[in-house]
């Protein structure tokens, strides 16, 4: 499973509802992945997401 290496986020299954007319509602889960790059963090190159890459250019 592609994690991300600074922060350890990774997949999550979510579940999408159909409205339908009657109490049949169907769920059909889906599984979502962070938004992971490659990048250059602390003189590593990293598999970050993009939220670490946001938050390590602002500390600089």
């Amino acid at each position: 499973m592609r994690q991300c290496e600074k922060c350890g986020k990774g997949s999550i299954i979510r579940g999408a509802r159909k409205k339908l007319r009657g109490k049949f509602n169907p769920t059909v889960k889906t599984r979502k992945y962070p938004n992971l790059q490659k990048s250059l963090i602390d003189g590593e190159r990293l598999l970050v997401c993009t939220g670490c890459i946001r938050t390590a250019a602002k500390a600089k």
